[in-house]
């Protein structure tokens, strides 16, 4: 299995150390505040017409608390994308780690001595966990890949509406806290039972709906994804940034990044569907083979929308390198590499082709990190000619599925996995 026992050797007073406290207060200081005061004016979201012609989205490179400079797309809400060569290793460092917030309202402090988490509703015992409970609870690890629901939505024609993402919105880290069935069998749910609903501290006027100011996912009682989720409180070895759900969020491996509630403080059992706005009317995608449709069959009513939980991450690969711009000569080798992932069963081969498509040539697989992991992967060629040439990589994953070469749309503008192609010039060796 992927998750990991960690409990043994695990330091919980280090990790409360490294936060500067023993289950006292945390906040951004002087200068993060000043940074992110700064970083804080109005930017518009890319407006085409075209798909976005870049690897990452177009916008200016902002730095705000605890991270690198990143690629602003929008500053209410936040969201920042990762650049391409961040993508070089199989985790992706915690300050560089992309973030998304959907309502203007992100918290920029919290206190521990006053945070808890609340496990509540259809339960037989509520629970009240305060940071320090966590840490006594056992440890699991998994290494995992967050990646936004929308990541590479600019790339999608007809262009639709929502966060213009390159491929830069995802990041893959080591996640260590506690099991979420750990919790909620802690808890004992009832058997009139439903839902499970997660609800952060973000907040804020969200679009028009019931239940929109404030952040809440929700998942089936019987929902297998519950048994692989984590409430994680350490990411990559060290505190999760503010910006990335400081002091615990939800891993939900294998599913996309908007079930991974940040500054997770409420679960709650319902004993009814949940209608709150983020989990009943938004992030649906068509119940058709891989959610493609057409502009025409949503305006006539006729696809059928579920949840996008019901589905798992769609197998993909990138190439970061070489770039567009990387000068290239002929005759000398050249190291072609990136990342692929899954949510279905981890990546079991890469091919690239250096001929838009023509031929394959499998690639070398990095360290295998687990089924939900990054797993990076090279091939060595040397161009014997100079010119244009047109690169491609292809994953296969566990269960045999592989990347197509064909594009997709859905009005949300999720799960796009075409095979990617990067355009490269080989000048005459001098």
């Amino acid at each position: 299995m992927t998750i990991t026992d960690q409990s043994k050797g695990f330091s919980r007073r280090s990790l409360l150390k490294s936060l500067g406290l023993v289950a006292a207060g945390y906040a951004v200081s002087p200068a993060q505040a000043a940074a992110s005061a700064q970083a804080r004016q109005a930017l518009p979201t890319y407006t085409g017409p075209e798909a976005n012609p870049y690897w990452n989205s177009i916008g200016p490179l902002v730095q705000y608390p605890e991270k690198v400079p990143l690629i602003r797309l929008t500053d209410r809400p936040v969201q920042l994308e990762t650049p391409r060569h961040y993508f070089r290793t199989a985790l992706t460092p915690n300050e560089a780690f992309f973030v998304r917030y959907h309502l203007p309202g992100e918290p920029n402090r919290v206190d521990l001595a006053k945070w808890r988490l609340q496990v509540e509703g259809q339960v037989n015992s509520n629970l009240s966990l305060n940071f320090a409970d966590l840490l006594h609870l056992p440890a699991v690890e998994v290494v995992a890949v967050n990646q936004c629901s929308g990541n590479s939505r600019s790339d999608f024609q007809p262009r639709v509406s929502g966060g213009q993402w390159g491929h830069g919105g995802m990041g893959c880290a080591r996640w260590r806290g506690v099991r979420l069935r750990d919790l909620l069998d802690q808890a004992g749910i009832k058997s009139g039972a439903k839902q499970v609903q997660f609800q952060g501290l973000d907040f804020g006027k969200g679009p028009e709906g019931y239940g929109s100011h404030a952040f809440m996912k929700s998942f089936d009682v019987d929902d297998p994804v519950l048994d692989r989720a984590i409430v994680a409180y350490s990411m990559n070895d060290a505190p999760l940034p503010i910006l990335n759900g400081f002091p615990a969020r939800l891993i939900f491996p294998g599913k996309f990044a908007t079930y991974w509630v940040k500054h997770i403080t409420w679960i709650r059992l319902l004993d009814h569907e949940d209608s709150n706005f983020w989990t009943a009317k938004a992030y649906k995608i068509p119940n058709t083979p891989n959610a493609d449709t057409t502009p025409a069959a949503v305006a006539a009513g006729q696809v059928n929308m579920v949840p996008i939980g019901t589905a798992e991450m769609p197998v993909r690969s990138f190439i970061v390198a070489p770039d567009g711009a990387t000068k290239l000569a002929a005759g000398f080798p050249i190291s072609i590499s990136g990342i692929a992932f899954t949510g279905q069963g981890g990546i079991k081969r890469v091919e690239v082709s250096t001929d838009d498509g023509k031929n394959w040539h499998e690639a070398k697989l990095g360290e295998d990190l687990g089924p939900y992991a990054f797993r990076t992967w090279a091939f060595a060629w040397t161009p014997r000619q100079a010119g244009r040439y047109i690169l491609a990589v292809r994953a296969t994953d566990g269960k045999g599925m592989v990347q197509p070469d064909h594009s997709i749309w859905n009005p949300g503008g999720y799960l796009l996995n075409r095979i990617e192609r990067q355009s490269v010039v080989v000048g005459a060796a001098s």
